[in-house]
Protein backbone atom coordinates (compact mmCIF):
# COMPACT_ATOMS: atom_id res chain seq x y z
CA UNK A 1 0.00 0.00 0.00
CA UNK A 2 1.22 3.44 -0.48
CA UNK A 3 2.48 5.38 2.66
CA UNK A 4 -0.66 7.84 2.00
CA UNK A 5 -2.68 5.24 2.71
CA UNK A 6 -4.49 5.50 6.13
CA UNK A 7 -4.66 2.01 6.58
CA UNK A 8 -1.13 1.31 5.68
CA UNK A 9 1.01 0.39 8.91
CA UNK A 10 3.89 1.45 6.84
CA UNK A 11 5.91 3.99 8.47
CA UNK A 12 7.21 6.39 5.91
CA UNK A 13 10.63 8.36 6.14
CA UNK A 14 10.49 11.23 8.23
CA UNK A 15 8.52 14.10 6.64
CA UNK A 16 10.92 16.53 4.77
CA UNK A 17 9.75 19.56 6.72
CA UNK A 18 11.16 17.92 10.24
CA UNK A 19 14.71 16.30 8.26
CA UNK A 20 15.83 19.75 7.00
CA UNK A 21 15.60 21.46 10.37
CA UNK A 22 17.53 18.18 11.73
CA UNK A 23 19.87 18.68 9.05
CA UNK A 24 20.04 22.56 9.46
CA UNK A 25 20.84 22.03 12.76
CA UNK A 26 23.53 19.29 12.94
CA UNK A 27 25.64 20.56 9.95
CA UNK A 28 24.72 23.79 8.94
CA UNK A 29 28.16 26.19 9.69
CA UNK A 30 27.38 29.76 10.29
CA UNK A 31 30.09 31.32 8.82
CA UNK A 32 28.35 34.77 9.18
CA UNK A 33 29.76 37.84 11.47
CA UNK A 34 27.02 40.08 10.93
CA UNK A 35 24.81 37.05 12.55
CA UNK A 36 27.13 36.40 15.73
CA UNK A 37 27.71 40.03 16.73
CA UNK A 38 23.53 40.55 16.28
CA UNK A 39 23.31 37.55 18.02
CA UNK A 40 25.53 38.93 21.08
CA UNK A 41 23.05 42.49 21.72
CA UNK A 42 20.51 40.24 20.98
CA UNK A 43 21.66 38.25 24.14
CA UNK A 44 22.58 41.54 25.73
CA UNK A 45 18.91 43.14 25.07
CA UNK A 46 17.00 39.92 26.37
CA UNK A 47 18.75 39.74 29.61
CA UNK A 48 17.85 43.91 30.06
CA UNK A 49 14.46 43.09 29.94
CA UNK A 50 14.51 40.00 32.16
CA UNK A 51 15.99 42.53 34.47
CA UNK A 52 13.31 45.16 33.93
CA UNK A 53 10.10 42.43 33.91
CA UNK A 54 11.52 41.96 37.91
CA UNK A 55 10.13 44.97 38.64
CA UNK A 56 6.41 43.53 37.75
CA UNK A 57 4.82 41.25 40.87
CA UNK A 58 3.28 39.18 38.21
CA UNK A 59 5.93 38.09 36.43
CA UNK A 60 8.14 37.45 40.55
CA UNK A 61 5.04 35.09 40.83
CA UNK A 62 5.67 32.50 37.77
CA UNK A 63 9.11 32.49 39.24
CA UNK A 64 10.94 29.19 40.81
CA UNK A 65 10.03 25.40 41.43
CA UNK A 66 6.36 24.19 39.78
CA UNK A 67 5.75 23.82 43.79
CA UNK A 68 7.82 24.49 46.64
CA UNK A 69 10.67 23.00 47.52
CA UNK A 70 11.19 21.31 44.00
CA UNK A 71 14.66 22.81 43.77
CA UNK A 72 18.22 21.55 41.87
CA UNK A 73 21.42 22.58 43.59
CA UNK A 74 23.56 23.16 40.82
CA UNK A 75 20.38 23.16 38.13
CA UNK A 76 20.01 25.76 35.77
CA UNK A 77 20.13 29.41 37.57
CA UNK A 78 17.01 32.02 37.15
CA UNK A 79 19.00 35.37 36.63
CA UNK A 80 18.40 38.25 39.33
CA UNK A 81 16.84 35.32 41.24
CA UNK A 82 18.62 32.75 44.19
CA UNK A 83 17.00 30.06 42.11
CA UNK A 84 17.88 26.54 40.68
CA UNK A 85 16.13 24.52 39.22
CA UNK A 86 16.38 21.53 36.91
CA UNK A 87 16.34 22.82 33.23
CA UNK A 88 12.57 22.58 32.75
CA UNK A 89 11.06 24.86 34.59
CA UNK A 90 14.27 26.99 34.42
CA UNK A 91 13.57 27.04 30.55
CA UNK A 92 9.83 28.39 32.04
CA UNK A 93 11.52 30.78 34.34
CA UNK A 94 13.35 32.18 32.10
CA UNK A 95 11.37 32.75 29.17
CA UNK A 96 8.33 33.87 30.89
CA UNK A 97 11.43 36.94 32.36
CA UNK A 98 12.67 37.85 28.95
CA UNK A 99 8.73 37.84 27.67
CA UNK A 100 6.88 39.56 29.91
CA UNK A 101 7.28 43.40 29.04
CA UNK A 102 6.52 42.12 25.43
CA UNK A 103 9.83 44.49 24.76
CA UNK A 104 12.41 41.75 23.67
CA UNK A 105 13.22 41.29 20.12
CA UNK A 106 10.59 40.63 17.01
CA UNK A 107 10.18 38.92 13.65
CA UNK A 108 7.33 40.12 11.54
CA UNK A 109 5.71 38.32 8.39
CA UNK A 110 2.51 36.29 7.96
CA UNK A 111 3.03 35.09 11.09
CA UNK A 112 4.63 36.98 14.15
CA UNK A 113 6.92 36.03 17.00
CA UNK A 114 9.61 36.83 19.48
CA UNK A 115 12.36 34.78 18.42
CA UNK A 116 14.37 35.26 21.43
CA UNK A 117 12.06 33.78 23.60
CA UNK A 118 14.00 30.79 22.48
CA UNK A 119 16.75 31.93 24.79
CA UNK A 120 14.51 30.62 27.72
CA UNK A 121 15.40 26.70 26.76
CA UNK A 122 18.53 27.79 25.44
CA UNK A 123 20.29 29.34 28.32
CA UNK A 124 18.73 27.27 30.82
CA UNK A 125 20.04 23.94 29.06
CA UNK A 126 23.46 25.65 28.98
CA UNK A 127 23.39 26.42 32.56
CA UNK A 128 22.54 22.96 33.72
CA UNK A 129 24.90 21.13 30.68
CA UNK A 130 28.01 23.55 32.42
CA UNK A 131 27.27 23.29 35.80
CA UNK A 132 27.33 19.34 35.00
CA UNK A 133 30.77 19.40 33.09
CA UNK A 134 32.13 21.74 35.70
CA UNK A 135 31.69 18.52 38.13
CA UNK A 136 33.14 16.38 35.84
CA UNK A 137 36.26 18.95 35.37
CA UNK A 138 35.29 19.41 31.50
CA UNK A 139 34.16 22.47 29.49
CA UNK A 140 30.72 23.31 29.38
CA UNK A 141 29.01 25.55 27.20
CA UNK A 142 30.30 28.65 25.95
CA UNK A 143 28.43 32.06 25.34
CA UNK A 144 29.73 31.48 21.26
CA UNK A 145 27.98 28.34 21.89
CA UNK A 146 24.85 29.84 23.14
CA UNK A 147 24.80 32.47 20.20
CA UNK A 148 25.55 29.81 17.80
CA UNK A 149 21.72 28.00 18.91
CA UNK A 150 20.34 31.13 19.24
CA UNK A 151 20.90 31.84 16.28
CA UNK A 152 19.98 28.68 14.52
CA UNK A 153 16.63 28.81 16.59
CA UNK A 154 16.00 32.12 15.46
CA UNK A 155 16.64 31.14 11.62
CA UNK A 156 13.81 28.12 12.23
CA UNK A 157 10.78 30.16 14.02
CA UNK A 158 11.39 33.12 11.41
CA UNK A 159 11.99 31.24 8.21
CA UNK A 160 8.26 29.39 8.88
CA UNK A 161 6.92 33.11 10.05
CA UNK A 162 7.31 34.16 6.78
CA UNK A 163 4.72 32.41 4.62
CA UNK A 164 2.98 30.24 6.93
CA UNK A 165 0.27 32.15 9.08
CA UNK A 166 -0.52 30.49 12.18
CA UNK A 167 -2.90 33.03 13.49
CA UNK A 168 -4.73 33.05 10.57
CA UNK A 169 -6.06 29.24 11.66
CA UNK A 170 -6.21 30.74 15.28
CA UNK A 171 -3.02 29.47 17.05
CA UNK A 172 -0.21 31.14 18.71
CA UNK A 173 2.77 31.96 17.36
CA UNK A 174 4.56 30.12 20.31
CA UNK A 175 4.14 26.83 18.74
CA UNK A 176 7.40 27.86 17.07
CA UNK A 177 9.29 28.89 19.92
CA UNK A 178 8.52 25.09 20.86
CA UNK A 179 9.38 23.87 17.42
CA UNK A 180 13.11 25.94 17.15
CA UNK A 181 13.52 25.04 20.80
CA UNK A 182 12.83 21.39 20.97
CA UNK A 183 14.60 20.94 17.89
CA UNK A 184 18.06 22.90 19.76
CA UNK A 185 18.26 22.26 22.81
CA UNK A 186 17.72 18.33 21.69
CA UNK A 187 20.88 19.36 19.97
CA UNK A 188 22.38 20.57 23.16
CA UNK A 189 21.97 17.76 24.99
CA UNK A 190 24.07 15.25 21.90
CA UNK A 191 21.27 14.13 20.37
CA UNK A 192 21.16 12.95 16.59
CA UNK A 193 19.22 14.11 13.73
CA UNK A 194 16.89 11.04 14.61
CA UNK A 195 16.22 12.33 18.23
CA UNK A 196 16.15 15.55 17.20
CA UNK A 197 13.12 14.60 14.20
CA UNK A 198 11.62 12.51 17.43
CA UNK A 199 11.61 16.01 19.41
CA UNK A 200 10.40 18.09 17.22
CA UNK A 201 7.56 15.79 15.67
CA UNK A 202 6.24 15.75 19.32
CA UNK A 203 6.36 19.51 19.52
CA UNK A 204 3.91 18.90 16.10
CA UNK A 205 1.56 16.48 18.00
CA UNK A 206 1.31 18.91 20.96
CA UNK A 207 -0.57 21.16 18.23
CA UNK A 208 -0.85 25.08 19.33
CA UNK A 209 -2.31 27.07 21.78
CA UNK A 210 -4.95 29.30 21.08
CA UNK A 211 -4.39 32.91 20.22
CA UNK A 212 -7.81 33.59 22.91
CA UNK A 213 -5.62 35.50 25.22
CA UNK A 214 -3.73 38.00 22.95
CA UNK A 215 -7.64 39.47 21.68
CA UNK A 216 -10.59 40.87 22.30
CA UNK A 217 -12.69 40.65 24.64
CA UNK A 218 -9.58 38.19 26.24
CA UNK A 219 -6.72 39.43 26.34
CA UNK A 220 -4.53 38.48 29.15
CA UNK A 221 -1.41 38.05 31.14
CA UNK A 222 -1.35 34.67 29.89
CA UNK A 223 0.54 36.40 26.52
CA UNK A 224 3.48 37.34 28.83
CA UNK A 225 4.08 33.81 29.96
CA UNK A 226 3.13 31.63 27.07
CA UNK A 227 6.75 31.57 25.30
CA UNK A 228 8.35 30.26 28.88
CA UNK A 229 5.49 27.94 28.37
CA UNK A 230 6.83 26.81 25.13
CA UNK A 231 9.93 26.60 26.58
CA UNK A 232 9.13 24.53 29.26
CA UNK A 233 7.39 22.03 26.61
CA UNK A 234 10.35 22.20 24.37
CA UNK A 235 13.04 21.41 26.58
CA UNK A 236 11.21 17.93 27.63
CA UNK A 237 10.40 16.96 24.40
CA UNK A 238 14.30 17.35 23.80
CA UNK A 239 15.27 15.12 27.05
CA UNK A 240 12.74 12.68 26.37
CA UNK A 241 14.13 12.12 22.73
CA UNK A 242 17.91 12.05 24.18
CA UNK A 243 16.32 8.64 26.97
CA UNK A 244 15.29 7.02 23.75
CA UNK A 245 11.47 8.11 23.57
CA UNK A 246 10.68 7.45 19.50
CA UNK A 247 9.37 10.18 17.29
CA UNK A 248 6.39 10.01 14.68
CA UNK A 249 7.60 10.58 10.93
CA UNK A 250 4.52 11.94 9.63
CA UNK A 251 3.31 14.08 12.38
CA UNK A 252 2.75 16.85 9.90
CA UNK A 253 1.77 15.22 6.87
CA UNK A 254 -0.18 12.16 8.09
CA UNK A 255 -3.84 12.01 6.23
CA UNK A 256 -6.82 12.56 8.65
CA UNK A 257 -4.51 12.68 12.15
CA UNK A 258 -1.32 14.72 10.92
CA UNK A 259 -0.99 18.50 12.02
CA UNK A 260 -1.76 20.06 8.52
CA UNK A 261 -4.79 18.16 8.60
CA UNK A 262 -6.09 18.44 11.57
CA UNK A 263 -4.72 21.87 12.26
CA UNK A 264 -3.54 23.74 9.21
CA UNK A 265 -6.42 23.71 6.59
CA UNK A 266 -5.02 20.89 5.27
CA UNK A 267 -1.79 23.13 3.56
CA UNK A 268 1.24 22.12 3.10
CA UNK A 269 3.84 24.63 4.65
CA UNK A 270 5.89 27.04 2.37
CA UNK A 271 9.11 28.53 2.50
CA UNK A 272 10.98 31.22 0.95
CA UNK A 273 14.39 30.57 1.27
CA UNK A 274 16.52 27.80 2.92
CA UNK A 275 17.74 28.38 6.48
CA UNK A 276 20.85 30.20 7.42
CA UNK A 277 21.12 33.21 9.26
CA UNK A 278 19.12 36.01 7.62
CA UNK A 279 16.42 35.91 10.53
CA UNK A 280 19.39 37.06 13.29
CA UNK A 281 20.73 39.81 10.61
CA UNK A 282 17.15 41.43 10.11
CA UNK A 283 15.68 40.76 13.39
CA UNK A 284 13.90 43.66 15.06
CA UNK A 285 14.67 44.87 18.25
CA UNK A 286 12.47 46.62 20.60
CA UNK A 287 14.60 49.73 21.87
CA UNK A 288 12.35 53.03 22.75
CA UNK A 289 9.28 51.43 24.21
CA UNK A 290 7.99 48.20 25.14
CA UNK A 291 4.38 48.44 23.14
CA UNK A 292 3.66 45.77 20.19
CA UNK A 293 6.42 45.47 17.44
CA UNK A 294 3.46 46.95 14.76
CA UNK A 295 2.34 49.97 16.87
CA UNK A 296 6.32 51.13 17.26
CA UNK A 297 6.67 53.72 14.44
CA UNK A 298 3.10 54.91 15.57
CA UNK A 299 4.67 55.29 19.27
CA UNK A 300 7.39 57.55 17.28
CA UNK A 301 5.45 59.55 15.42
CA UNK A 302 2.87 60.38 18.59
CA UNK A 303 6.60 61.40 20.27
CA UNK A 304 7.27 63.95 17.80
CA UNK A 305 3.85 65.47 17.92
CA UNK A 306 3.88 65.81 21.40
CA UNK A 307 5.17 69.00 21.96
CA UNK A 308 2.55 70.73 19.68
CA UNK A 309 -0.88 68.32 20.76
CA UNK A 310 0.40 67.90 24.45
CA UNK A 311 0.43 71.34 24.87
CA UNK A 312 -2.70 72.31 23.03
CA UNK A 313 -4.61 69.68 24.91
CA UNK A 314 -3.04 70.70 28.29
CA UNK A 315 -4.30 74.68 27.64
CA UNK A 316 -7.48 73.93 26.10
CA UNK A 317 -8.15 70.38 27.37
CA UNK A 318 -9.10 67.29 24.66
CA UNK A 319 -11.59 69.30 23.42
CA UNK A 320 -9.90 71.08 21.36
CA UNK A 321 -9.22 67.65 19.25
CA UNK A 322 -11.62 66.37 16.67
CA UNK A 323 -9.95 63.34 15.08
CA UNK A 324 -6.90 61.58 15.21
CA UNK A 325 -5.94 59.59 11.96
CA UNK A 326 -3.45 56.73 11.93
CA UNK A 327 -2.14 54.61 9.00
CA UNK A 328 -1.08 51.17 9.82
CA UNK A 329 -0.29 48.62 8.17
CA UNK A 330 -3.26 45.59 7.87
CA UNK A 331 -1.40 42.83 10.41
CA UNK A 332 -1.77 45.64 12.83
CA UNK A 333 -5.64 46.58 12.18
CA UNK A 334 -6.54 42.66 12.84
CA UNK A 335 -4.24 42.20 16.55
CA UNK A 336 -4.32 45.94 17.38
CA UNK A 337 -7.34 47.72 16.38
CA UNK A 338 -9.47 47.92 19.50
CA UNK A 339 -12.39 50.53 20.95
CA UNK A 340 -14.41 50.18 23.90
CA UNK A 341 -12.69 49.50 27.52
CA UNK A 342 -9.14 47.74 27.99
CA UNK A 343 -9.53 45.38 31.26
CA UNK A 344 -5.79 45.69 32.30
CA UNK A 345 -2.14 46.06 31.35
CA UNK A 346 -2.02 43.30 28.42
CA UNK A 347 -4.82 44.84 26.89
CA UNK A 348 -3.41 48.19 26.86
CA UNK A 349 0.14 47.12 25.30
CA UNK A 350 -2.10 45.68 22.83
CA UNK A 351 -3.86 48.23 21.85
CA UNK A 352 -2.64 50.82 19.20
CA UNK A 353 -5.14 53.66 19.96
CA UNK A 354 -3.85 53.26 23.65
CA UNK A 355 -0.12 53.16 22.58
CA UNK A 356 -0.38 56.90 20.93
CA UNK A 357 -3.12 58.47 23.37
CA UNK A 358 -0.40 58.16 26.27
CA UNK A 359 2.84 59.19 24.24
CA UNK A 360 0.69 62.48 22.71
CA UNK A 361 -0.41 63.08 26.25
CA UNK A 362 2.63 63.22 28.12
CA UNK A 363 5.53 62.52 25.69
CA UNK A 364 6.90 59.38 26.69
CA UNK A 365 5.94 55.28 27.03
CA UNK A 366 7.04 53.07 29.64
CA UNK A 367 5.66 49.62 31.01
CA UNK A 368 4.37 51.23 33.97
CA UNK A 369 2.22 53.67 31.58
CA UNK A 370 -0.04 50.39 31.14
CA UNK A 371 -0.80 50.27 34.50
CA UNK A 372 -4.63 50.82 35.87
CA UNK A 373 -2.85 54.34 37.61
CA UNK A 374 -2.17 55.58 34.53
CA UNK A 375 -5.00 54.51 32.58
CA UNK A 376 -7.52 56.04 34.75
CA UNK A 377 -6.33 59.35 33.36
CA UNK A 378 -9.81 59.88 31.80
CA UNK A 379 -7.79 62.11 28.58
CA UNK A 380 -6.08 58.86 27.11
CA UNK A 381 -10.04 57.01 26.24
CA UNK A 382 -10.99 60.76 25.11
CA UNK A 383 -8.45 60.72 22.72
CA UNK A 384 -8.69 57.15 21.53
CA UNK A 385 -12.63 57.67 21.10
CA UNK A 386 -11.57 60.31 18.35
CA UNK A 387 -8.94 57.75 16.69
CA UNK A 388 -9.59 56.63 13.26
CA UNK A 389 -7.43 53.68 12.30
CA UNK A 390 -6.84 53.23 8.82
CA UNK A 391 -5.04 50.76 6.29
CA UNK A 392 -2.11 52.43 4.47
CA UNK A 393 -1.53 49.72 1.18
CA UNK A 394 1.78 50.67 0.85
CA UNK A 395 2.61 50.30 4.84
CA UNK A 396 1.35 46.64 3.99
CA UNK A 397 3.34 46.51 0.68
CA UNK A 398 6.39 47.17 2.48
CA UNK A 399 5.90 45.19 5.60
CA UNK A 400 5.94 41.86 3.13
CA UNK A 401 8.64 42.98 0.89
CA UNK A 402 11.86 40.55 1.88
CA UNK A 403 13.96 43.26 1.23
CA UNK A 404 12.38 45.83 3.11
CA UNK A 405 10.49 44.40 6.35
CA UNK A 406 9.13 47.68 7.14
CA UNK A 407 6.50 48.52 9.95
CA UNK A 408 5.38 52.20 8.95
CA UNK A 409 2.58 53.99 10.67
CA UNK A 410 1.68 57.13 10.43
CA UNK A 411 -0.19 59.84 12.86
CA UNK A 412 -2.16 63.33 12.26
CA UNK A 413 -4.10 65.26 14.62
CA UNK A 414 -7.26 67.58 13.38
CA UNK A 415 -8.16 70.27 15.73
CA UNK A 416 -11.84 71.62 16.27
CA UNK A 417 -10.67 74.66 14.96
CA UNK A 418 -10.01 73.73 11.20
CA UNK A 419 -6.16 73.30 12.08
CA UNK A 420 -3.94 69.95 11.92
CA UNK A 421 -0.88 68.90 13.38
CA UNK A 422 2.21 68.08 10.35
CA UNK A 423 1.48 64.14 9.24
CA UNK A 424 4.47 62.20 10.72
CA UNK A 425 4.92 58.71 8.96
CA UNK A 426 8.17 56.72 9.89
CA UNK A 427 8.69 53.43 7.27
CA UNK A 428 10.66 51.79 10.34
CA UNK A 429 11.57 52.09 13.98
CA UNK A 430 14.93 52.55 15.72
CA UNK A 431 15.49 48.63 15.94
CA UNK A 432 15.16 47.89 12.38
CA UNK A 433 18.57 46.60 10.82
CA UNK A 434 18.61 49.79 8.62
CA UNK A 435 18.85 51.59 11.67
CA UNK A 436 21.65 49.87 13.60
CA UNK A 437 23.74 52.49 13.95
CA UNK A 438 21.34 54.88 15.77
CA UNK A 439 20.02 51.33 17.71
CA UNK A 440 22.97 49.78 18.93
CA UNK A 441 23.83 52.61 21.36
CA UNK A 442 20.47 53.04 22.57
CA UNK A 443 20.04 49.13 22.93
CA UNK A 444 23.33 49.28 25.04
CA UNK A 445 21.59 52.40 26.93
CA UNK A 446 18.56 49.79 27.85
CA UNK A 447 20.88 47.16 28.92
CA UNK A 448 23.03 49.16 31.37
CA UNK A 449 20.31 50.72 32.98
CA UNK A 450 18.39 47.69 33.35
CA UNK A 451 21.25 45.41 34.87
CA UNK A 452 22.95 48.83 37.38
CA UNK A 453 18.88 48.51 39.18
CA UNK A 454 19.53 44.45 39.91
CA UNK A 455 23.12 43.52 40.27
CA UNK A 456 25.62 44.27 43.61
CA UNK A 457 28.46 46.68 42.18
CA UNK A 458 31.28 43.98 42.39
CA UNK A 459 29.05 41.40 39.57
CA UNK A 460 28.26 44.63 37.74
CA UNK A 461 31.62 45.37 37.28
CA UNK A 462 32.69 41.93 36.21
CA UNK A 463 29.78 42.08 33.77
CA UNK A 464 30.19 45.69 32.24
CA UNK A 465 34.27 44.74 31.36
CA UNK A 466 33.17 41.55 30.07
CA UNK A 467 30.58 42.80 27.67
CA UNK A 468 33.33 45.65 27.04
CA UNK A 469 35.21 42.52 25.00
CA UNK A 470 33.39 40.80 22.75
CA UNK A 471 35.82 37.72 21.97
CA UNK A 472 36.13 37.35 25.95
CA UNK A 473 32.51 37.38 26.02
CA UNK A 474 31.91 34.67 23.32
CA UNK A 475 34.94 32.83 24.53
CA UNK A 476 33.11 32.78 28.49
CA UNK A 477 31.54 29.63 29.58
CA UNK A 478 27.81 30.36 30.19
CA UNK A 479 27.69 29.20 33.00
CA UNK A 480 30.47 32.17 33.87
CA UNK A 481 27.91 34.35 32.34
CA UNK A 482 24.90 32.93 34.77
CA UNK A 483 26.96 32.84 37.53
CA UNK A 484 27.23 37.12 37.33
CA UNK A 485 23.70 37.45 37.12
CA UNK A 486 22.55 35.82 40.12
CA UNK A 487 20.75 38.39 42.74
Amino acid sequence: MSHADPRSAVRPPPDPAMADIADYVIDYRIDSVEAYDTARYMLLDSLACAALAMDHPGCVRHLGPVVPGAVLPGGARVPFTGHELDPVQAAYNIGVQIRWLDFNDTWLAAEWGHPSDNLGAILAVADYLGRQAQLRGKPGPSVRDVLGHAIKAHEIQGCYALKNSFNRVGLDHVILVRLASSAVATAMLGGDKDQIIAAISHSWIDNGVLRTYRHAPNTGPRKSWAAGDACRRAVTHALNAIKGEVGYPSAISAPTWGFQEVAFEGQPFEFERAFGSYVMENILFKISYPAEFHAQTAVECAMRLHAQVGARIAAEGVDAVEQIVIHTQQAAMRIIDKTGPLANYADRDHCIQYMVAVPLLLGRLRAEDYGDAVAADPRIDALRERMRVEEEPRFTTDYYDPDKRYIGNAVQVFFKDGTQSERISIDYPVGHRRRRGEGIPLLMAKFEGALAAKLPEKQLSQLRALVAEPERLLAEPASGLLALLRA
